[in-house]
């Protein structure tokens, strides 16, 4: 017979058995509509936006270049997000010349990335329609635009060795622009609020953690498979 441990087998059955049905239950929308998992993944991103809001520190090191012009060459991927940009920028009192997805900027540095700041605010906060009222598109959509314009600046100031202010667009890109849109539509949480539940989810994780290691271990002892020690060779 293949169980040579039959108490050891028949525990390490109930501990895998009881593992895969838990592990059902996961994956079962039993929580307002979604699972187990869902729900762990938006309550650490709430936490995490509790922690990102990076913007007003931004708006802060933006005054330093209020008032510095800049003239720079993008290109988009296509023509319709040329013709967004140049919704946004000039809305936003920067001049610009259009031609297919090419798109020549002059204007004031500080005040742009001033305004890329203000709309990726108001997405982090979940205020999307500011963005539509303004520009007549989506906010998502207008993020997006924001992100591809700024990243055509970087690199056109890179090219003309502008490092200090390529460094900082780069900077708003990647804690203004893209948290905004990343936490966009999640309510931020502070970790102490989550305590509770913080504490159960580390304190499940390591538990089934080791409820999976000591089935496999009770079921390897079950059917005679066992670690042990090599004997010393005596040279």
């Amino acid at each position: 017979m293949l169980v040579k441990n039959k108490k050891a087998f028949a525990k390490g059955s109930l501990l895998f058995v009881s593992f895969m049905v838990i592990l059902v239950l996961m994956f079962i929308p039993l929580l307002d509509g979604k699972n187990a998992l869902e729900a762990a993944d938006q309550l650490f991103n709430s936490i995490s936006k509790g922690s990102t809001h990076y913007i007003p520190d931004l708006v802060k090191q933006n005054q330093a270049f209020e008032g510095t012009t800049f003239e720079v060459s993008l290109k988009f991927k296509t023509d319709d997000i040329a013709k967004m940009a140049e919704k946004i920028l000039t809305t936003n009192g920067a001049q610009v010349s259009l031609a297919g997805s090419q798109v020549k900027l002059t204007g004031d540095l500080g005040k742009t990335l001033g305004a890329a700041l203000k709309d990726a605010d108001s997405m982090f906060h979940n205020r999307d329609s500011e963005l539509s009222q303004r520009y007549g598109f989506g906010g998502r959509e207008a993020t997006y635009v924001w992100w591809n314009i700024l990243k055509e600046v970087e690199k056109d100031l890179t090219r003309q060795q502008k490092f200090k202010e390529a460094a900082f667009v780069s900077t708003v890109v990647k804690r203004g622009v893209e948290v905004g849109f990343n936490f966009f539509g999640i309510a931020p949480e502070s970790a102490r609020s989550k305590m509770g539940i913080l504490t159960f989810a580390l304190v499940f994780y390591v538990i089934y953690t080791l409820w999976w290691g000591i089935a496999i271990l009770l079921l390897f002892e079950g059917i005679g498979l066992e670690m042990k020690a090599g004997a010393k060779k005596e040279v």
